[in-house]
């Protein structure tokens, strides 16, 4: 795995223990061809996670996360079978998203909703909880779109349709609203992402939502001059106890025309 694609996780104490698993685990993930079963991946999320969420900006929304309780907060690195485990964190930037989402009902009824790097899928669970007309969360860790579809469960929802192809950067889909939480770690994803959104607001007229407390990497690119400012919500202290330096998330609307 490239240090670039950890960079979120260098940000948190949860993190610090995930970089530490998987740049030492590169030879014992589940080979390509060989696919765990949706209910292995399930049994697998219930004996290595927690029911949790009340701490965050969210406490309505319950979530199957990675808590100091949970047996690869100790085990051997090695015996960690997956991809990075980016679902089992809740992200400051999807926080507030999220949040705001709750608070504001109105940005995603009825509304086509994508939401893109859903991780944990908090903000595909709010915008169903607001009334969207249709969600799709997408996620490139098929892990990822499972612990997606246990969350939603946990809420008594449906789940989404959940995609675990790399829609950024192919042939925009016509969604209303597009959803970014903690995407701007990396300033070639960045840049990439940037065009994308681009290219989806100039052929669909598609809104687009961000959550990010702050990064670097998000506050030096180019894209941060055509963002408009909808919220800021100051991190509960456990979370800012796990995000080292980060006190506020804030969610921006894109608009390229600025």
């Amino acid at each position: 795995m490239s240090a670039a694609l950890l960079m979120p996780l260098q940000c948190s104490r949860h993190g610090k223990l995930i970089y530490k698993v998987f740049t030492q685990t590169q030879g014992h993930r589940y080979l390509s061809n060989v696919c765990p079963s949706a209910e292995h991946i399930r049994k697998f999320i219930i004996e290595n996670t927690e029911i949790t969420g009340e701490q965050s900006l969210t406490p309505e929304i319950r979530l199957r996360l990675f808590t100091p309780r949970c047996r690869f907060w100790r085990e051997r690195p090695e015996l960690w079978p997956f991809d990075d485990p980016y679902w089992a964190i809740y992200w400051p930037g999807g926080q507030a998203l999220s949040r705001y989402i709750l608070d504001n009902p109105e940005v995603c009824r009825n509304q086509t909703v994508l939401d893109l790097g859903s991780g944990c899928g908090a903000s595909a669970i709010a915008a169903t909880l607001r009334g969207a007309a249709h969600v799709v969360a997408n996620d490139v860790d098929t892990v990822a779109a499972v612990a997606t579809q246990m969350n939603c469960e946990l809420n008594g929802l449906e789940p989404p349709v959940c995609l675990t192809t790399n829609m950024i950067g192919s042939e925009p889909d016509a969604f209303s609203l597009i959803l970014l939480g903690d995407m701007f770690y990396d300033e070639a994803l960045a840049t990439h992402l940037h065009s994308w959104l681009d290219s989806c607001v100039r052929v669909h007229g598609t809104k687009v939502l961000i959550g990010d407390p702050g990064r670097a990497q998000f506050e030096s690119h180019s894209i941060r001059q055509l963002l408009h400012q909808l919220a800021q919500f100051e991190l509960p202290e456990c979370v800012r106890e796990e995000n080292y330096g980060l006190t506020f998330s804030t969610v921006w609307c894109y608009r390229p025309e600025l």
